[in-house]
Formats: C-alpha cells, sequence, structure tokens
C-alpha cells in the first residue's frame, strides 16, 4: 500500500477527507488490537496510516483556517 501524496490528498472533497480520517482512525485502533492480542504481522501498516491520517488532518486544518481567515482590506 504506497502511500497517497499531500496533493492527493488536497485534491479531495471535504466530506471524502473525513471518510478518510474515519476510516484511518478506526483502521491504527484495529491494528493496535491486533498487536495487543499478537496477531500483528505488518507492523509498518502503523507508519503508514499515521503518517496519512497526518496528511489529511493537514490538509483538513488548512482548510478550515483558510475558511475562516477574513480578507485584509
Amino acid at each position: 500500500m504506497a502511500l497517497p501524496s499531500i496533493s492527493d490528498v488536497r485534491s479531495l472533497a471535504d466530506s471524502e477527507i473525513s471518510t478518510q480520517i474515519d476510516a484511518t482512525r478506526r483502521e491504527l485502533f484495529e491494528l493496535r488490537f491486533q498487536q495487543a492480542t499478537r496477531r500483528l504481522e505488518q507492523s509498518h501498516r502503523f507508519k503508514q496510516a499515521r503518517t496519512k491520517l497526518a496528511h489529511l488532518l493537514t490538509v483538513q486544518s488548512e482548510r478550515e483556517r483558510a475558511s475562516t481567515a477574513t480578507p485584509a482590506s
């Protein structure tokens, strides 16, 4: 599973970003559960999921700041 680049994330709609955030958080939960029960075989997926979540949250916060910013006049 290759990580999407940040430009790919920026091309998503706001609703898609929210959906992806929820899915990635769920994936991290399941990975932690697999690790706790010693069924985790691909430990590198932690880093991939955390990086993907960071990209998604960064783009979401950028958009929120851009929508609340008032133009200087």
